[in-house]
């Protein structure tokens, strides 16, 4: 476990929680992982798939490749599928954070303007924006009667990997 390189932490805490969050999703049936809420992108399977989606876009942009197509258009998928998907996608957005320091800027466009982050600031959104939908998909677990619910804080990580 790293523990003191904030940029580290972020990057194997959000790992570690998504895969903690599809773990859950794995023992659900297809109408559970499917069923529709009134939050977020609207049920497990679109969330985690938006999780995934974002994430790739996101390493796409930091490594200059083109930015792919949304995962999200694709599927649907079991949570085995987004479980691949999810570790490429984590490898990829590592890859391409490691390949340039933190303070440099990435570029991109997008509908037709142009954007430029701080790669700092990217990794920070990416990793927010993860924790965000997390805590929709426990509150929709939490509705499915799913208990316990999977563990997704950075403190709950950081015991897991002392204990």
């Amino acid at each position: 476990m790293p523990t003191s390189n904030p940029a580290d932490i972020l990057l194997a805490h959000n790992t570690w929680a998504n895969r903690n969050l599809i773990d859950a999703c794995a023992g659900l049936t297809t109408e559970q992982f499917n069923q529709r809420f009134e939050m977020g992108p609207g049920s497990l399977h679109d969330c985690i798939a938006h999780i995934c989606g974002a994430q790739r876009g996101w390493a796409d942009m930091l490594a200059g490749h083109e930015i792919r197509d949304r995962i999200e258009t694709g599927g649907p998928y079991t949570a085995d599928q987004l479980r691949t998907l999810l570790d490429d996608t984590a490898t990829e957005l590592a890859d391409a954070l490691a390949a340039h320091p933190l303070d440099g800027i990435a570029s991109a466009e997008r509908g037709g303007r142009s954007y430029s982050f701080a790669r700092g600031g990217v990794l920070t959104h990416v990793t927010t924006h993860g924790m965000h939908h997390r805590a929709q998909c426990l509150n929709m677990l939490r509705q499915l009667g799913v208990d316990p619910l999977p563990s997704s804080s950075v403190v709950e990580w950081m015991l897991m990997a002392d204990g």
